[in-house]
């Protein structure tokens, strides 16, 4: 009986190290928060929840973007140039969490307004948190990309950000244990 007490409390300490039990749990610190248009950023954002245990929330604009590429960046390119935001559907409890991975697809150079908006509105919600920047591209504006979502949150500490054309679990968790979120 006791070698199975022992067994049972080494598993249990095992699944909790992995992670196992904060995945969609309510005790989870963190939050991976992203807008994704065409389905990449998307993706990444699960490889991060999956390596992580942190809960996964998708942005989603009121008024749908158009699916086809070229219309949609024509309203994108439109929508910066004019200052116009785009309201979103809901917003997670950040209350909740302590680290908060924000992740874009990178438009027109930058971070979408739709997601730089948001966390604007969102300030005083992300004061003392980690906020830690991911997007993914087609060409470039990476680093822009990064950055501007640091500046919107100046009241958050932040870890480096990771962008990918590509992303893979491989790189992703390498990233993830480069900042210390990950062992």
């Amino acid at each position: 009986m006791k070698i199975k007490s022992i067994i049972l409390t080494a598993l249990i300490a095992i699944s909790a190290t992995n992670g196992l039990f904060a995945q969609g749990s309510e005790k989870s610190k963190s939050l991976v928060l992203y807008f994704s248009w065409g389905g990449t950023t998307e993706k990444m954002a699960k490889m991060i929840s999956s390596s992580t245990g942190g809960e996964l929330f998708k942005i989603e604009p009121t008024e749908a973007y158009p699916t086809s590429y070229t219309p949609c960046t024509k309203v994108v390119k439109d929508e910066l140039d004019r200052g116009i935001f785009r309201t979103v559907k809901s917003a997670p409890d950040f209350s909740k969490y302590d680290t908060i991975f924000v992740g874009v697809p990178v438009w027109w150079h930058t971070a979408p307004t739709l997601m730089t908006h948001f966390l604007e509105e969102h300030a005083a919600d992300l004061k003392g948190k980690t906020v830690i920047p991911f997007c993914t591209y087609q060409a470039t504006y990476r680093a822009e990309t990064l950055q501007a979502i640091v500046d919107v949150t100046p009241t958050a500490s932040h870890k480096e950000g990771y962008g990918t054309t590509n992303p893979n679990q491989y790189d992703v968790d390498a990233w993830l244990k480069k900042i210390g979120v990950k062992k």
